[in-house]
């Protein structure tokens, strides 16, 4: 059992989507946490300003492992929760070399400095997409790892990486794959921000083909609940998989926000599918849900008119992002 009385707890990305909820939750239960972020495009410290006179704050890149020493020797961790990763898909189909750096070389980097500095706990954060898609039925923790894009391969990689230190070092260990995420403070080039964004403003809102893919929806705030208890009740060497159960096509995502909004279905515009576009992703959660006694408190319903309402009270943090997507995405077609 790992408890706030345990020491500090690092972790990494902690000014992402994911990690700055996590340190949040965290710092509300009383932990000490020390923050390390490369604050790359995706990172930002208004995520944390809510707790910034509660955390220690280090701008390094994971893959510096001397960097990363002098961290763990000032700050002296008895924990990692390790979210920092290059995650968007799209971006690793055009250029996987930042998602090597960060997800692979990085990692090896922090798993190095952890095992050498004697933590009690590391928690991995992975993805459900490291199992590949699935037609029917769900992913349990033992399936085989079949990654079929550069980020997830990027990050089915790193899963592989901390699993063999876990063997060969007796690393304390656990990996978690959590389902598709959502919520406030999400980067606006993942799907549900793309949404909410361009239906305010009355643009076309893109889907890939037909809308038809379908992937599991968890809350934010349920998803950083789950890992805190990995952290503090999960077994070493285990793999847990965090879903919600609340399945939904595209589509339908698509059509549930824009009547939030009162927009038209005209707005939805069919753009060319992704390169390898996973049909499926389902995850089966018994395990934490029986082990660890979690279960996700919010549905997808309430969950996305609280994230759209969210947006709304946002806008002049959502638009500056957009501006800066908006410049990075013309320079790659006039590279292209």
């Amino acid at each position: 059992m790992f408890r706030k009385s345990s020491g500090k707890v690092l972790v990494t990305g902690a000014a992402g989507f994911i990690g700055s909820e996590f340190v949040r939750q965290a710092v509300a239960r009383g932990y000490s946490v020390v923050v390390v972020d490369k604050l790359t495009y995706a990172g930002d410290l208004a995520r944390l300003k809510s707790v910034a006179d509660d955390v220690a704050f280090y701008k390094v890149d994971i893959a510096d492992g001397k960097k990363l020493e002098e961290v763990f020797k000032k700050e002296k961790p008895r924990a990692v929760v390790h979210f920092a990763a290059e995650s968007h898909v799209d971006r690793s189909i055009l250029d996987d070399t930042e998602f090597i750096k960060t997800n692979i070389v990085g990692t090896q980097a922090l798993v190095n400095v952890a095992r050498k500095a004697g933590v009690e706990k590391f928690v991995h954060l992975s993805t459900d997409e490291v199992y590949g898609e699935i037609e029917r039925g769900k992913f349990k923790e033992a399936f085989p790892l079949k990654p079929r894009s550069p980020y997830s391969a990027s990050k089915a990689s790193a899963d592989l990486l901390v699993q063999a230190a876990a063997h060969t070092f007796d690393f304390p260990a656990v990996i978690v794959r959590p389902s598709n995420n959502y919520g406030p403070w999400q980067y606006p080039e993942k799907f549900i921000p793309v949404i909410i964004y361009k239906a305010l403003n009355y643009q076309p809102v893109p889907v890939y083909a037909q809308g038809l893919n379908v992937r599991e929806w968890l809350h934010i705030s349920d998803c950083a609940a789950a890992i805190l208890k990995v952290l503090e009740q999960g077994k070493v060497g285990d793999i847990y998989n965090i879903g919600s159960g609340d399945e939904r096509k595209n589509i339908d995502l698509v059509r549930i926000i824009l009547k939030m909004l009162g927009r038209p279905e005209t707005l939805i515009s069919f753009v060319k599918d992704r390169l390898g576009h996973d049909w499926r992703y389902a995850l089966d959660s018994r395990k934490i849900r029986e082990d660890l006694a979690w279960s996700p408190k919010i549905g997808v319903e309430q969950g996305m008119a609280r994230t759209v309402a969210w947006y709304c009270e946002h806008l002049p943090w959502v638009k500056g992002k957009v501006v800066a997507l908006e410049r990075y995405w013309k320079k790659v077609y006039r590279s292209a």
